[in-house]
């Protein structure tokens, strides 16, 4: 049986997130950039996430210890289509701490289309 995805999408992994974690290829919408990066989170891929976060607001590291991601819920997204130039996706993200309390995090992604590659630019953190 095929690993699901970690992103929620219903999918296998080897055909949804893993194609553009790997870069092998793009993400077509700022949805897929955020289910993408959720995956990368949860798999802690350091590197994905950096090289799809924006060079404007890009962190020099992260660090992705400590907390467990356990799902993910899309709200909706506003723009972020193969003719835009923008877009927001809005999330709720679950997650376990280090001391395994459970948790959630809501945001409002930015998200901007250069160059035909999707990137993160930031959000609004609830």
């Amino acid at each position: 049986m095929a690993l699901a995805c970690p992103c929620g999408s219903g999918s296998p992994f080897a055909d949804c997130c893993r194609p553009l974690l790997r870069g092998e290829r793009e993400a077509a919408s700022a949805s897929a950039l955020m289910r993408s990066r959720y995956t990368a989170y949860v798999r802690r891929d350091e590197n994905y996430l950096l090289r799809t976060w924006h060079p404007s607001t890009r962190p020099p590291s992260l660090d992705l210890e400590g907390v467990q991601w356990r799902g993910l819920d899309l709200h909706g997204a506003t723009g972020g289509g193969e003719d835009d130039s923008t877009g927001t996706v809005t999330f709720t993200a679950l997650f376990e701490d280090e001391s395994g309390a459970p948790g959630t995090m809501q945001e409002s992604s930015r998200f901007v289309r250069e160059r035909g590659r999707w990137l993160y630019v930031d959000g609004d953190v609830r």
